[in-house]
């Protein structure tokens, strides 16, 4: 491949003003064609570099640019793989606020986590949230919190503008046990990784960073309370690397009350996905449901942690993935040595079949105790 002719040819594509254009991600076949492209880039001058443009991705061996909406890079075919990098939203519908929450909400104790705690409260377990980041402030969850990233802004911390961010972390690791609410993992830490700005929006590229960053610190779980309609190899690639790193990926199937489809990334099979179920253990009537859905969780009228040490309650699959990381992290802290496929099969064979379901039995809300009596029967 002629890499400066390629450097070029993006220089020109992106320094086009009269042409509408879009987010890409340009992935590269070869590894040596990706390597001699980042170390040729550089040496672009300054005053026409593409540099501050081009985030590098270096798992997939990829970048994101902007480019021209109709360039295909034809002329590079065979040797790159082009794809438009697609917007993402995190999986949460209805919210109010809430006065105080104080003690366990319904969610942790219906998976029945407090019966677990006198064994496991997830100590040690290292949780990456991509998401809007977190309320470093908030009471709840300071004994809880790592620095993390803050990939939109790398020189401040993942402070949250969204709140969703938040509610996720103090459904898995709250733990304020006098004053405010406990969480699924009280003694777990989270890692938060801001990528979804104060919309609750993020592009593929910004979770695919999420992802690498996750890798490189080493966590132990993500949790991915977000998904599109659209499939990225972009994305599955990240997933297929973290998963063989032996990074539990959870993620939210989607609040679209759908039978046959999943978002993704929850509908690739290296993650965990999670449908939402009520207080009467039923499937909540927004959750996506079907073959696609690994395990239930609650997900309806979810009371957790929000900005300025407040509270809020939400709905969505967003929610019940929270509850089903938690969980992951009361395992692991008791057996650091399972696989996430281990861990995917443990789970689905210890669900508790869901209220007034005549389907089949494999499909089940999560259940603590029973996963916990599965593994030690392993």
């Amino acid at each position: 491949m002629d890499t400066a002719a390629f450097i070029r040819l993006l220089q020109d594509t992106m320094a086009c003003t009269d042409t509408a254009t879009e987010k890409r991600i340009i992935r590269f076949q070869h590894v040596s064609d990706y390597r001699r492209f980042i170390q040729q880039l550089p040496e672009v001058p300054s005053s026409s570099s593409p540099q501050k443009s081009i985030r590098q991705m270096p798992t997939i061996r990829g970048i994101s640019c902007r480019l021209p909406a109709e360039e295909t890079l034809e002329c590079f075919s065979g040797r790159v793989w082009i794809e438009k990098d697609c917007k993402i939203s995190v999986h949460a519908s209805t919210q109010k606020s809430i006065a105080v929450e104080k003690g366990i909400p319904w969610g942790v104790s219906q998976i029945k986590a407090p019966l677990a705690w006198s064994t496991t409260t997830g100590h040690h377990i290292k949780v990456g949230v991509i998401d809007t980041g977190v309320d470093f402030n908030h009471p709840d969850l300071r004994q809880s919190l790592s620095r993390g990233i803050n990939l939109l802004n790398r020189s401040m911390l993942p402070h949250d503008d969204n709140g969703h961010g938040t509610h996720i972390a103090g459904t898995i690791a709250a733990a304020n046990q006098l004053k405010g609410m406990i969480g699924v993992a009280p003694r777990s830490l989270i890692s938060p990784v801001k990528a979804f700005d104060h919309n609750g929006s993020a592009f593929v590229s910004d979770i695919i960073l999420g992802i690498e960053w996750c890798v490189r610190n080493r966590m132990n779980v993500i949790n991915m309370s977000f998904g599109m309609k659209t499939r990225s190899k972009a994305l599955l690639g990240a997933v297929i690397n973290a998963h063989n790193a032996g990074i539990i990926i959870v993620a939210s199937s989607g609040n679209d009350g759908k039978r046959r489809s999943v978002d993704y990334p929850a509908r690739y099979p290296q993650t965990i996905s999670v449908g939402a179920t009520t207080k009467l253990r039923r499937v909540a009537p927004f959750s996506n449901r079907g073959t696609y859905i690994d395990v239930y969780a609650p997900g309806d009228k979810i009371v957790s942690a929000w900005l300025q040490g407040k509270y809020h309650e939400m709905s969505g699959t967003s929610m019940a993935t929270s509850h089903v990381s938690g969980a992951i992290a009361l395992l692991l802290a008791m057996k650091p040595e399972l696989t996430p496929t281990e861990i995917k099969n443990i789970i689905k064979r210890s669900i508790q079949p869901l209220r007034g379901n005549k389907a089949r039995r494999t499909i089940g809300e999560l259940d603590v105790m029973r996963m916990l009596q599965a593994v030690e029967k392993a």
